[in-house]
C-alpha cells in the first residue's frame, strides 16, 4: 500500500531565509541517511511563508502519527512556525 506523509509549515516571520536554509539542510541530511525515501519539498505559490515536505514510500507500515523520519522533520521545523503533520494512504 502506498503511503505519504505531508509535513506543512507556515512560517510565523516575514524573513523566510533561515527556514529555507534549514529545509535545504534537512533535505541533504535525509538523502544521506535514507536514500530509499521519496522526499519532495515545495513552497506554496504566492505565499512565501508556506512550505511542504512530502515523504512517499510503498508498502511500509506507518503508524497514524507518522514515521520516525516524518516525526523528526516535524519536530525540527516547529521553531519556525506552525507545523501540520499528517499520514495519507492511497485509495484503491
Amino acid at each position: 500500500m502506498n503511503r505519504s506523509e505531508v509535513i506543512a509549515v507556515r512560517s510565523t516571520g516575514s524573513n523566510t531565509a533561515p527556514l529555507k536554509s534549514s529545509l535545504q539542510e534537512l533535505m541533504g541530511d535525509v538523502h544521506e541517511d535514507d536514500a530509499s525515501e521519496g522526499v519532495r519539498i515545495y513552497q506554496r505559490e504566492k505565499i512565501d511563508t508556506d512550505f511542504c515536505i512530502i515523504l512517499s514510500r510503498a508498502g511500509e507500515i506507518v503508524l497514524g502519527e507518522g514515521s520516525p523520519l516524518g516525526l523528526r522533520l516535524a519536530a525540527a521545523l516547529k521553531p519556525f512556525g506552525l507545523v501540520n503533520h499528517s499520514v495519507w494512504i492511497e485509495m484503491k
